[in-house]
């Protein structure tokens, strides 16, 4: 879909704030408020626009164990169907949160969720490493997240480290 100049305006102020008022974008590009409602409708049916999102630090909210790991997948594309096909397979799992066609050493990329490192554990060798077409997996556990979809987690007083010297 090719965008008009104010649309890609439009997209880029919703990319970095869901949150803005549709008045404000209004104003901010140059059109009308029916105008940019319309804009933003097209948007959204056309699928450029596919979902509004909230980007949660889960290290502040108390007694949330979860879990997140990117899984390093090497598999045998299928004829045909290059590797699309395995690719649907493993997004199709609920423990999967996104999943990249990647160049380097491995082909797929898998960012998983779950509660515990047993679980992701469970994951990898009873769902993941059981598919036909996959190889190996290597396992990455993410310790602390420290940007995320260009924002920027601020550490909490707590994490902050005083050294005294001598």
């Amino acid at each position: 879909m090719k965008l008009t100049a104010k649309e890609m305006e439009i997209v880029e102020i919703l990319e970095k704030d869901s949150r803005v008022a549709v008045e404000d974008i209004a104003k901010m590009v140059e059109l009308s408020v029916e105008e940019t409602k319309e804009s933003i409708k097209r948007l959204e049916e056309n699928k450029v626009i596919v979902k509004y999102i909230s980007i949660v630090d889960w290290t502040k909210v108390e007694e949330h164990p979860g879990v997140r790991a990117m899984i390093d997948v090497k598999v045998t594309p299928k004829r045909g169907v290059g590797f699309d096909e395995i690719a649907e397979r493993i997004y199709r799992f609920d423990e999967v949160n996104s999943v990249y066609l990647m160049s380097g050493t491995y082909d797929l990329s898998v960012i998983v969720e779950a509660k515990s490192m047993n679980e992701v554990a469970n994951f990898v060798s009873q769902k993941l490493s059981t598919l036909d077409s996959v190889l190996s997996t290597t396992t990455h556990f993410i310790l602390k997240k420290y940007k995320h979809d260009g924002i920027i987690f601020e550490p909490d007083n707590k994490d902050k480290r005083i050294v005294v010297s001598p």
